[in-house]
């Protein structure tokens, strides 16, 4: 696979966005991070950070609903596939992960904003929510894999093989086992599918799981999304572990929902919380 045929899908599954959709371009000492970005200039900010793999397209079937009240700005996570360009400094620890958050909201003359992050962007979500919650107006997580609790040993396991040595071919057949076959938009699957071949060479860094001391005198307010038949995790006891250290959290169990069909399915359900 070659950008040659990541970049065309790519911009297929964006023509899908609202016709006001711009990118921005922002540098930090990390790199050039891209942003798709839409709604109301004067709106109140709402970052999107994907799960991995996925790309800021992947929010294609929420940002109409979601620009009409946010200006949305849906980011490639840097050292992810996508259209983030890594720079000479690349991001080697979580403290430079989450200084990376913060210089693209400079960046973007954000003060604050509402975060909503999918998976492995729900990680780096709430780890910066957790660090610098002034920053920070409202957290949604969806589906947050080991932020609350440990991800299942058959999901790791059936995850390996992309994790060792991703391809095409193992990423749809991952992503059909995950959802059961569901049917997903088929654009944005290839953007998946073909960013597994097109992986970059730079190591993820992930968030550890915060302890429960971490959530004392947390004040941000926090909805967490679970998928119902997800595989990841088992969902009513990621809830439980919700409420046990953030006892006034919003937590909803969409339980026709898989982990990586959200967020686009079921995606009425994932707007209406969103803009709840």
């Amino acid at each position: 696979m070659t950008v040659d045929k990541f970049c065309p899908a790519y911009d297929r599954v964006l023509k899908k966005w609202p016709a006001d959709t711009q990118a921005i371009d922002v540098n930090t000492v990390h790199g050039t991070t891209r942003i798709n970005a839409c709604g109301p200039v004067d709106g109140p900010a709402l970052v999107l950070l994907p799960g991995a793999g996925a790309t800021s397209t992947v929010w294609f079937a929420n940002v109409g609903a979601l620009s009409q009240r946010y200006r949305v700005y849906a980011v490639d996570l840097m050292g992810d596939v996508g259209r983030s360009v890594p720079g000479n400094q690349s991001i080697d620890s979580v403290d430079e992960l989450l200084d990376w958050v913060t210089a693209v909201l400079n960046e973007l003359n954000l003060p604050t904003a509402a975060f909503c992050g999918h998976s492995y962007g729900a990680m780096i979500a709430l780890a910066y929510a957790l660090r610098h919650d002034n920053r920070v107006d409202a957290l949604t997580l969806l589906d947050p894999n080991a932020c609350f609790g440990s991800m299942s040993p058959r999901y790791l396991l059936h995850a390996l093989p992309i994790l060792l040595f991703p391809n095409e071919k193992r990423q749809r057949a991952f992503v059909r086992w995950e959802t059961d076959g569901a049917q997903l938009d088929s654009d944005w699957l290839d953007v998946l599918a073909l960013g597994a071949t097109h992986a970059p060479t730079t190591k993820t860094i992930v968030p550890k799981r915060p302890k429960p001391a971490a959530f004392e005198n947390f004040g941000v307010r926090t909805t967490v999304v679970l998928a119902g038949k997800g595989k990841v995790h088992n969902a009513a006891r990621i809830e439980a572990a919700v409420h046990a250290v953030l006892p006034s959290a919003r937590t909803v169990i969409l339980e026709n929902a898989t982990h990586h069909g959200l967020p686009m399915h079921p995606v009425a359900e994932v707007n209406e919380i969103l803009l709840s």
